[in-house]
This record gives C-alpha cells, structure tokens and sequence, in this order.
C-alpha cells in the first residue's frame, strides 16, 4: 500500500501548519493537510524522512508551501495550527517543551492539536501550560491505524476548548471522517482508552472463535462470511478475520504500541477505580505475543496464542 491515497476534500481556507512526527501515522496525515490546500512544514526526529515526505507530497500534487524543519521550535514558528504525533508521554513533552520545542516558537493564539495516544495526565498539563502562554491545546487521539491515515478516514476524539476546537475541526477534516469534542482537555485521551478497551475483548473474542471454528473442522472464511451479516459483525471481523485465518499479521497496529495503551488503560483505572478484568488479561496475553517475538505485528496475533 501506498503512503498516502489521496481524497476528496472539503473546500476550507488555507492555514499555515506544522506537523511533528512522520511516523506510520503523522506521515499520512501530514500529505492530507497538504493536499487539502494547507502550507505544511514537518519535523521529524530523522531529516530524511521529512525531506522524503516533502518530495512525496510534492509530487503527489500539493500546490501550497511545503518545508521541513531543524526543530519543533523552527516548525511551529510562524504556524496557524501545530499538529503533533509522537509516542508516547515523554516523546510528546520532548518536541512540546523545552528551548527548542514547540510551545517556545509558537505566537499567541496558535492552537497545538497532539493526535498522539497518551495519558489524560500529560494532556492536562500540556494544556494548561499552553494557557499560560497565550496559547491553546487540544488532545486528539485518533482510531482507525494505519490504512485509516493512509485514506484520510481517521477518527479523532478530542479534548479541550470549544471555541478553539471548532476553529480546527474544518483542517483535521483532511485526513478524518469523523472528529468530536467529547469534554474539557484528557477527554479525548480518555475516550481512546475506551476505544482500546473495546478493541482488546473484540480481538481477543474473535482469536477464540476462529481457533475454535478451525479445530472443529470448519470452513472459517464461510463462516466469517455468514456471521458478518448478522449481530457478531465488527470492524475487526470485516478487516482482520481473513488475515488472522491466513496467519498474516503486518497489516495494523502493533502488539508494542497495544501494550503501551493498555498501560495507560491500566494506570487510568487505578486511579478511578474500574474493574477492567478482561482488559488486564488481554494485556498479559499481548505480552505472551512479545515473547514469542511478535513484538511488530498487528493486534490480531493474538490468535497466535490458540495454535
């Protein structure tokens, strides 16, 4: 699959923006800012990657300003809207803070929109440090992995400031199909560890049911086929069901980064209180997959476990 494939966008005035971070997902969605009509300039921790972006997206037919920077701080100078997405907490606080990170070149008034999955923590403390420099900041995670970048059909659940959040909405639109405030700043965190709840009992409810359907002899595509008409019908059944029976699992999201949301899952429950049994034992399961050295494929190597 390609980097990028390329849609029809909405008609919006351009912006000038940054972007930090090209990895699987900030590269995608970079493209669709650029091809929506907006100036983009990217900063990425390997130069080379940034300079390829550029000559991707060059000739994928972006017309507006395209750069690449040394810095965050550099990127986000002269920035409407800084996009961001980073690893983890300590990766995001690495190009956010700091001398040379972002919120130290951004003018009053930019809005920082972090699409990394971190904790509700970090984005709390990230947005009230930006209040206090004039500036604004909205957590949004986004769901649908790397084929949803890569078609500009993410969804992103957000956090933050009414106001400052329908002022971004119209550009994250490039490269989303669906984007909602859910609350004040760690909402839209929160709603993605939801999200991965959901995502771990589904994967680890559909291992079972192929393993179970193969070893009593059936045909498992034919019944994925059936039972995807009818209540047990799900986003992972319709993507990941053929690829799980196949034994293919370099198509998503990986077991390191699920392990690290289910962290953050676990952490947050602590704090709050919820029993989240299953959640807890699909994370043990994911670290049995680690072990076996699947440590880079997709969540649905959970099935791996049940051979």
């Amino acid at each position: 699959m390609s980097s990028l494939n390329t849609k029809i966008y909405t008609l919006v005035p351009s912006r000038k923006v940054a972007f930090l971070g090209l990895g699987v997902m900030g590269y995608p969605m970079a493209g669709h800012l650029a091809l929506a009509g907006h100036s983009v300039t990217v900063y990425n921790r390997s130069a080379a990657k940034a300079a390829a972006w550029q000559t991707e997206i060059a000739a994928a037919g972006a017309v507006a300003k395209l750069g690449q920077a040394a810095t965050p701080r550099e990127a986000a100078a002269d920035a409407d809207i800084v996009f961001c997405c980073v690893g983890n907490d300590d990766d995001l606080r690495s190009v956010v803070l700091g001398a040379d990170g972002a919120f130290s070149g951004m003018k009053k008034g930019t809005v920082f929109v972090d699409h990394t999955t971190a904790s509700a923590d970090v984005a709390r403390e990230l947005s009230k440090a930006a209040l206090a420099l004039g500036l604004q900041f909205i957590d949004a995670p986004v769901s649908g992995g790397q084929a949803g970048a890569q078609n500009g059909a993410l969804t992103v659940m957000c956090g933050g400031d009414a106001a400052t959040f329908a002022a971004v909405q119209p550009v994250i639109d490039a490269f989303a199909r669906a984007v909602t405030l859910l609350g004040d700043s760690g909402a839209g965190q929160l709603a993605k560890m939801v999200n991965q709840i959901c995502i771990a009992g589904l994967v680890q409810g559909l291992s079972e049911a192929i393993a179970f359907g193969q070893r009593a002899g059936l045909d498992m595509e034919a019944v994925l086929g059936v039972i995807s008409k009818g209540a047990a019908q799900s986003w992972q059944m319709e993507n990941r069901g053929k690829t799980m029976i196949a034994g293919k699992f370099d198509y998503g999201f990986a077991v390191d980064w699920m392990r690290k949301d289910l962290g953050l899952v676990l952490d947050e429950a602590k704090r709050n209180g919820a029993r989240l049994p299953v959640t807890a034992l699909v994370d043990q399961f994911y670290a049995d997959v680690q072990q076996a050295g699947g440590t880079r494929w997709d969540t649905s190597s959970l099935i791996t476990r049940l051979k």
